[in-house]
């Protein structure tokens, strides 16, 4: 039986000009921080990487999602064995074009973002699709806290899971935290035009986060720093 070595996948930075670690730089700072297109040109400029602010567009749309694709892969993985899971469900508004659409989440009880998810309504069947997406892909949770939306109790009741819903005041204030990074990077962008560009970047915002959220308040000093150090290791290991 002849052996035939595994093509190795192409490189998906082949054909670009920079190199992959400048392009890592150019979608965490645009993605992790509140920068604009043209700060983030101003600031690789200060380091003498000169680029323009439609490339800091480009990048991000392209290699964003598979940074991100490539952190929840690898989360997922890791978490999947965890069954005691506390999930924390909200939604917030946000404006497209002057219209109010939905942007849902799940956290879990360590704070990690789970799922981002827009719709344009609210009720039952919204929430429907919400869950069922995101139990897919996070299976099973041991409890699931919601705020007083009734849209949350008609859709568990049709998933069999109602039993596990809790609800109370400050319960969910782990949901309602988890928007403050998203809205200040909301600010930054002067807001969203279109129901699509919203969803990317909300996911890959969330990823994002997930990797560099370090608990900084929680650990000392020197702790701190080594998991920062390990966080910015691993993202330039990403899609390597």
């Amino acid at each position: 039986m002849s052996r035939q070595s595994r093509a190795k996948p192409a490189s998906p930075f082949k054909r670009f000009n920079s190199s992959p670690e400048v392009i890592r730089l150019v979608v965490m700072m645009y993605i992790r921080f509140p920068l604009s297109l043209r700060n983030v040109e101003d600031l690789l400029a200060e380091r003498g990487i000169d680029i323009c602010h439609e490339t800091v567009r480009f990048w991000w749309n392209r290699f964003g999602p598979m940074f991100g694709a490539d952190i929840k892969r690898q989360r997922i993985s890791r978490m999947r064995g965890f069954r005691n899971w506390c999930w924390h469900v909200d939604e917030v508004f946000v404006k497209i074009n002057g219209e109010t659409h939905y942007l849902w989440r799940a956290v879990d009880h360590e704070g990690e973002i789970l799922e981002s998810y827009v719709t344009k309504k609210r009720d039952k069947s919204a929430a429907l699709r919400f869950f069922k997406k995101t139990l897919k892909r996070h299976g099973k949770a041991e409890t699931i806290v919601t705020d007083g939306l009734k849209s949350y109790p008609a859709a568990m009741r049709e998933l069999g899971n109602l039993e596990r819903r809790e609800m109370g005041r400050w319960l969910n204030n782990r949901a309602e935290n988890s928007h403050l990074p998203f809205r200040r990077r909301e600010r930054a962008m002067l807001r969203f035009r279109q129901m699509k560009s919203l969803q990317k970047f909300a996911a890959v915002h969330a990823n994002v986060h997930n990797h560099f959220n370090l608990d900084r308040h929680l650990v000392d000093r020197q702790t701190y720093k080594a998991n920062r150090s390990a966080a910015l290791a691993d993202w330039q290991n990403l899609v390597a």
